[in-house]
């Protein structure tokens, strides 16, 4: 709730900040979602062991110690319990203590003060206003420096740039004159772009700019070439004219113009980065250690990333020298790569052959038998060594995989319901600072499957459960009127067993009865096949617009999981309707509902 209290803990001498610890915040939280942190028992102890003791008077019961590095979203890669929920606690606490914090998130106290509530002062309030005001003020700096219409003007100036460079070396091979205008507009471009550097150093802090090796030579040919043009200026000025030997030192200088083409390279790679970031949104990036990834650290040992790309695909999406650059300086030999696109593929050689494929479609769901055989491998992938991690892709890094990444999290206990790890996934993948989209799971296939998942281990014993095989009788659609021509006669309804269509309903094949009273149509099946296991069931009609999977609507169900012969799914319930870009079209009562009779053999 107060960051800036939670740093002034630090920085103030109350809980004085190690010189060996990259700890620098201490947040005071609830223990209402103390059972998500990483290790709750030592959250736990803390408070009611002595060392923190809990105060009669509050409901403070947990400390959390945290990285300060994204102390915004209370999370980090390094962090030793995170922040669930809203994050945050419902007082503030001062505790007057002397301790230490060390790397592993451990307190150890030496002498305890007396507990009391912390002062609020108008002089406060005034920091506040100051930090909100300056906050916004980056917010507006990173909006602009990560524009792409920043990006091209950047590049345009460089091409204008070296063309005057070129014409600057043309002209003046017979004679030393140019005019002055000339070196002028180099001059303002060589300024546009040291506010560009201040800028994104200002964004993001000089420590972290200047870690890439790129960036410092970039600020070094500005910086030279700024140099050369304000000396070009002042000899064209006239201040210089009478020393004959600048004439030789300013044909030297061209050759050394030439590190404009090196700004060139480093402004493709921002222009890069730039798009890179616009296609995965608000996605969560790993952007340290010389990094620029769609990549997240979900758990210590659990990764969702995006597809990663070659060739002219990389240049909007993770570039996979740099995945395996990646992977091969933090987890050399210790990664286990997941590709889950059915539409696109690599070599397995760039990960060491340590790579499986489940061929999933987009938006698509896996099937319950590969979910099983997926979350044993993980889990003996994990088990082999504390130091193995599971990295997860699929094109966005978003859908199919965060669906098995959360069946790694109910299979390793982090969680126990797919309620949870839904949540905790959409959190951990969410950037909210770039905005507050879900970056979750998408479609609600995909969440039913993951409590399909959560049934198979709490309930079946990681075994599926009894098969059963159903024939559809009837299949009702609620709420009709407005959608298509209202009556539901001109929807074509497949349904897929395996990827192969089994059978498809329509005016022909069906009987179709249109009930107005109730506002709804009747779908009378006559002649459907045994099904069993996965089914897929598609809504088409050339009245509707097309969204994902190329229909109207559709869904995933399995045939073991129906309970009473009967399937009803809400408009938050059907793939395409549960968006709200949809619901011009689909009213909030719109509803699909299968009746089924068993068939025993």
């Amino acid at each position: 709730v107060d960051q800036g209290n939670a740093t002034e803990w630090m920085t103030e001498g109350s809980f004085p900040k190690r010189e060996d610890s990259d700890l620098t915040a201490v947040i005071v939280q609830d223990n209402e979602n103390i059972s998500n942190c990483v290790d709750q028992g030592n959250a736990t102890e803390w408070m009611t062991e002595g060392s923190f003791p809990k105060r009669e008077d509050s409901d403070l019961t947990a400390v959390i110690v945290q990285d300060n590095e994204n102390i915004s979203n209370c999370t980090s890669a390094y962090e030793f319990c995170s922040a669930h929920g809203d994050g945050s606690a419902t007082e503030s606490w001062h505790i007057e203590m002397s301790g230490t914090v060390n790397k592993k998130g451990k307190i150890s106290v030496e002498n305890q003060g007396e507990t009391h509530k912390k002062a609020y002062s108008p002089e406060k309030k005034v920091v506040e206003i100051k930090e909100l005001y300056w906050n916004y003020i980056k917010k507006i700096a990173n909006r602009i420096v990560s524009s792409i219409a920043f990006r091209l003007l950047g590049l345009l100036l460089i091409f204008v740039d070296l063309a005057l460079m070129v014409t600057d070396i043309a002209v003046t091979s017979s004679k030393l004159y140019i005019p002055l205008e000339y070196r002028s507009i180099s001059f303002v471009i060589a300024l546009y772009f040291l506010v560009d550097i201040l800028l994104q150093v200002y964004v993001k802090g000089n420590k972290h700019y200047f870690s890439d090796i790129l960036n410092i030579l970039d600020a070094v040919i500005i910086g030279i070439i700024l140099l050369i043009d304000v000396t070009y200026i002042f000899f064209y000025a006239g201040f210089f004219k009478d020393i004959q030997r600048m004439s030789v030192f300013f044909r030297l200088l061209r050759l050394v113009t030439l590190m404009r083409i090196f700004h060139l390279a480093n402004q493709k790679r921002h222009l890069e980065r730039v798009i890179r970031r616009l296609v995965s949104g608000n996605k969560r990036r790993y952007d340290k250690d010389g990094f620029d990834l769609d990549l997240t650290y979900i758990t210590e040992r659990l990764i969702a990333m995006s597809f990663p790309s070659s060739g002219k695909h990389s240049f909007y999406r993770n570039p996979m020298e740099e995945v395996t650059r990646f992977l091969e300086s933090r987890h050399a030999e210790h990664y286990f790569v997941y590709n889950l696109c059915s539409e696109r593929s690599y070599d397995p050689k760039f990960f060491h052959h340590r790579m499986h494929r489940i061929m999933i479609d987009d938006h698509n769901v896996p099937s319950l038998e590969e979910m099983i055989l997926f979350s044993k491998e993980v889990i003996a992938w994990l088990s082999k060594d504390p130091q193995n991690i599971i990295v997860i892709h699929c094109k966005g890094g978003k859908g199919r995989t965060g669906t098995m990444i959360c069946v790694c999290l109910i299979a390793t206990g982090t969680f126990l319901t797919a309620k949870e790890s839904l949540k905790y996934f959409g959190d951990r993948r969410t950037d909210t600072t770039f905005s507050k989209k879900f970056q979750g799971v998408e479609t609600p296939s995909q969440s039913r499957y993951v409590g399909y998942f959560e049934t198979i281990r709490n309930v079946c014993n990681w075994q599926l459960p009894l098969k059963k095989i159903l024939k559809i009788t009837k299949i009702v659609i609620y709420s009709i009127q407005g959608i298509g021509q209202g009556d539901g006669k001109d929807l074509n309804i497949e349904i897929i067993l395996q990827h192969r269509t089994v059978l498809t309903c329509t005016l022909q094949t069906c009987t179709v009865l249109h009930d107005p009273d109730k506002n709804r149509a009747i779908f009378i099946v006559p002649n459907c096949p045994d099904l069993q296991n996965d089914v897929k069931v598609r809504f088409l009609s050339t009245n509707l617009p097309n969204h994902y999977d190329e229909c109207a609507f559709f869904f995933w169900f399995h045939a073991s999981m129906i309970e009473g012969n009967r399937l009803y799914l809400t408009r938050n319930e059907l793939d395409n309707p549960h968006n709200k870009n949809t619901w011009s079209i689909y009213h909030p009562d719109f509803a699909v509902e299968m009746i089924f009779e068993e068939v025993f053999s």
